[in-house]
């Protein structure tokens, strides 16, 4: 992937280089490209003057950032122990039937990354699969085979344009 040194120079500026933005340094280049490219963590590194050893051990410390590309939709399934004892187990199964793919990885097409994380703090909606921010509580089997299709039909869906009339 080729990350846009101009674009990066621009969020840590955003932040007057302070060393003690690195986490929302890091938080902004992970959403402008879904993951931390080791590039930008190089070039932040630098701009910073942090040496890279701690740029990397705040990137690993931290579960909200990846070192490695992540899909357009991260689907996450809670498998604490409310969620397990209501089901999750199954619903988590049905997610990788669904993708084919298994926690921690990324569809082939780089539509979806799959991941199982021991508890999100909202055991009353449990089991509970997120999509993309978005909760979805008491998920069943049948509700995964929705929710997921909602998300496949969105990668699908093409802007149709019209040639214009001269």
């Amino acid at each position: 992937m080729k990350i846009n040194a101009q674009d990066l120079t621009k969020i840590v500026e955003r932040y007057h280089n302070e060393k003690s933005s690195l986490i929302s340094v890091l938080q902004d280049v992970q959403e402008k490209y879904n993951w931390l490219p080791p590039e930008a963590l190089r070039l932040i590194s630098n701009r910073l003057c942090i040496p890279l050893i701690d740029v990397y051990s705040v990137a690993t410390f931290y579960r909200a950032f990846s070192l490695t590309p992540r899909g357009k939709h991260v689907v996450t399934v809670c498998l604490g122990t409310a969620c397990h004892v209501r089901g999750a187990p199954t619903v988590l199964d049905r997610v990788k039937n669904k993708l084919k793919i298994e926690p921690g990885c990324t569809t082939a097409d780089e539509n979806f990354t799959l991941e199982s994380v021991n508890c999100l703090g909202a055991c009353a909606l449990a089991p509970i699969v997120v999509v993309d921010g978005k909760y979805y509580g008491q998920s069943t089997v049948q509700k995964v085979d929705q929710i997921i299709d909602q998300y496949k039909k969105k990668k699908h869906k093409r802007k149709v344009t019209r040639k214009r009339k001269k």
